[in-house]
């Protein structure tokens, strides 16, 4: 009786968003669909191991397969993997720039560092830790005067969309137990919030330059939370502006790759209606052969669309460290 009561206690003191998320599970068509990128992928890899011309492409498809659990050493993907780990580092400069055999950018690069981040989260492997240590002091070293980024690991420009991702590789980083300097994080929260479009809620691309978009608005509720700000009055406005520009095209997957990312953190009802609609659009635009191959936005391959897709779809599986709550 006393355990019993106890049970009911601690139920009680669960928050109402977290019961509420508890419903948003995956189902078995959505684990088939899953199921057939995973295989689609693997048919696709290069024998180097990476998808693509550049880290970022390889780093999607890596942290897809972390998402639903298929590690080095463990799950029937385990060769895949491995590979894929191998490839990132594959063209890294001797100051850890990790560009890949066929270059790269900053963006690229901190996709890698993310990736290697969530690997050595997950793995602990210390050769893996080398490479990533390495790679978030080019992060840190690069940032500019004003807290951001941009293409080249100067300390030149910045922009939201290279800077967010650096956010990303650096919470991954003190996540994983790597020291990052608080005056480095604080400063780049200052300039996403320069980003911020006061009179729509939205984020613009570069501060007072052009309009709020939903990829960019996405990102900035995205690192909001993972700043800890989650009291943030920035964050309702950035969510009405998502629920008002969910269809938008410009940077389409992009954009809810951080937008499932964003909806996970608040939780609740606004993120079990997100999943559901984008369980729903995702399974319907599936090709035959397991990818997704979506011809309204130009410039990206079905690599990094099938990545995307299903790291949205495994959101709920909580494997990668980063998406978890």
């Amino acid at each position: 009786m006393f355990r019993l009561l106890l049970l009911m206690t601690l139920l009680a003191l669960v928050p109402a968003a977290l019961q509420a998320e508890e419903k948003v599970k995956i189902d078995d068509d959505t684990q088939k669909a899953i199921d057939n990128a995973l295989e689609w992928l693997k048919d696709n890899q290069e024998k180097e191991g990476g998808w693509g011309r550049n880290t970022a492409v390889t780093s999607f498809a890596l942290l897809e397969y972390l998402g639903q659990g298929h590690l080095p050493n463990s799950g029937k993907y385990a060769p895949e993997v491995t590979r894929a780990i191998r490839n990132l580092p594959a063209g890294a400069r001797e100051d850890g720039y990790l560009v890949g055999p066929t270059g790269g950018n900053m963006y690229s690069h901190g996709m890698a560092a993310l990736a290697l981040t969530q690997v050595w989260g997950m793995t602990g492997d210390d050769e893996v830790k080398k490479v990533m240590k390495k790679s978030i002091n080019l992060i840190v070293d690069t940032q500019n005067g004003e807290g951001g980024w941009r293409y080249e690991p100067k300390p030149t420009g910045a922009d939201i969309s290279v800077t967010i991702m650096m956010v990303m590789a650096l919470r991954g980083a003190k996540d994983s137990g790597l020291h990052v300097p608080k005056e480095t994080m604080d400063k780049a929260f200052k300039y996403i919030k320069m980003c911020r479009d006061p009179r729509t809620g939205g984020y613009r691309y570069q501060p007072g330059g052009g309009p709020a978009g939903f990829a960019r608005t996405a990102a900035g509720v995205c690192v909001q939370q993972l700043c800890g700000e989650y009291e943030s009055k920035d964050i309702a406005g950035g969510l009405k502006f998502l629920d008002s520009t969910v269809d938008d095209r410009g940077h389409y997957w992009y954009g809810h790759y951080y937008a499932a990312h964003a909806y996970h953190q608040l939780g609740g009802k606004p993120w079990e209606e997100y999943y559901s609609r984008m369980k729903k659009n995702l399974l319907a635009i599936q090709q035959p052969n397991g990818s997704w191959k979506d011809s309204r936005e130009s410039g990206v391959g079905p690599a990094y669309q099938t990545a995307i897709a299903v790291l949205i779809l495994s959101v709920p599986t909580d494997y990668l460290p980063i998406y978890q709550r």
